[in-house]
């Protein structure tokens, strides 16, 4: 009897000290959530109400949610083999699906959304588990818990597009709270137990790489935004004001983020003995407080181009100060864990946003935008500053 033939592996090829690199695939997958990132924010700017964030945060959270669990799974498996390749595109159409239907979630199209989403979910998790069986059995197991994990939340995002209003917010933030709890928690399964994150043979410098990169798609969208709504406006002094000041604050956001930061987490997560912990605190969980925080400070740049003068009402407050704030919130926290310390000069930075908080009752939008756009510029300078004397010390 001949013995069966061996299964070809679906796994990237590793070597010792070695980068694996972003696939061209990886990066054509990402402009799907280009898209998605860009409904989310003209959704909010057209409900700009306290249920009207706590749903576009919620879309976040989703939409960052499905994005990282395929970066890690791509981690481990080599998008250049064909099967994950045709995987990949299939992915990509449930993605552009529930991109379409980001917009009206929390409406008509409840279910295309929810059941976009798990098919995104659960299908990459069981393909992943089929792709790993015969060749990481640590990664077998850890996958039939995460498969578990997916499926529970997947009751509730089905269940929930059935429900309506305040209803359906409930139902999805279970769906959510279940999913975020996962990681932490271990993926923990009765019989099957935890998975410790020394476990998941992350490739650090890969993981690095694409949540960088994702933080380019919401600075990018950042820019359509910005430029798609100066072109329809009259060319006026208050609106180049504005136009300018929201190019300035991309900017500084980009700066923040990447004159340091990113390559210091890259060599931190590529050199760390568990780098599992560290994506999944660090790349996983900080990085969604990041990308929220640009995107709310895309929203507040259209809302200020398109309304520079005048007087700012409190939800006006929220988007223009609370943009900055989460961003300079998730980039300490970022850098407290690549570090070891707290970078004073966003410890700084946030107090000096909330200060604003005083003065924007006596602001125009405008105003006030320009101000927390030079404490995003302050913040950018002084770290480099002190990175420079550091590096000299």
């Amino acid at each position: 009897m001949s013995s069966p033939l061996p299964v070809k592996s679906l796994l990237r090829a590793r070597a010792p000290h070695t980068h694996t690199k972003v696939t061209y695939l990886e990066l054509f997958f990402d402009l799907v959530f280009v898209f998605g990132v860009t409904q989310i924010s003209h959704f909010f700017l057209k409900n700009l109400t306290i249920e009207g964030g706590i749903q576009a945060g919620m879309m976040v959270l989703a939409v960052w949610w499905v994005w990282g669990f395929t970066s890690w799974v791509t981690n481990w498996l080599d998008p250049e083999k064909m099967p994950v390749r045709l995987f990949m595109f299939a992915l990509m159409l449930a993605g552009l699906v529930l991109s379409t239907s980001v917009a009206e979630a929390f409406g008509d199209r409840g279910l295309i959304f929810a059941a976009a989403y798990m098919v995104m979910q659960v299908g990459r998790s069981l393909f992943t588990l089929f792709a790993v069986k015969n060749h990481s059995r640590s990664n077998y197991r850890n996958f039939i818990r995460i498969t578990a994990w997916l499926s529970l939340s997947g009751v509730f995002w089905i269940t929930g597009a059935f429900a309506e209003g305040p209803e359906r917010m409930m139902i999805w933030g279970g769906a959510l709270l279940i999913e975020y709890l996962g990681p932490i928690s271990a993926f923990w399964v009765p019989g099957l137990g935890g998975t410790r994150t020394d476990e998941w043979d992350v490739e650090g410098a890969h993981m690095s790489e694409r949540c960088a990169l994702f933080i380019i798609i919401a600075l990018g969208e950042s820019i359509l935004v910005t430029g798609a709504t100066f072109a329809h406006m009259a060319v006026t002094l208050p609106e180049i004001a504005a136009f300018l000041c929201a190019f300035v604050s991309i900017a500084s956001l980009w700066w923040i983020y990447f004159d340091a930061g990113a390559d210091d987490g890259a060599a931190k997560i590529a050199a760390s003995e568990d780098p599992g912990k560290m994506a999944r605190l660090a790349y996983t969980y900080i990085h969604a407080v990041i990308v929220a925080g640009i995107i709310l400070s895309a929203v507040g740049d259209e809302m200020v181009l398109a309304h520079a003068s005048g007087h700012v009402d409190p939800i006006g407050i929220f988007v223009i100060l609370g943009g900055p704030a989460l961003f300079l919130t998730g980039t300490l926290l970022f850098k407290r864990v690549i570090s070891g310390r707290y970078p004073l000069s966003h410890v700084a930075g946030l107090g000096l946003t909330g200060a604003l908080i005083f003065a924007a009752p006596f602001a125009t939008p405008l105003l006030l935008a320009a101000l927390a756009t030079g404490v995003l510029v302050l913040v950018a300078v002084w770290e480099k500053m002190s990175l420079r004397t550091r590096d000299c010390g």
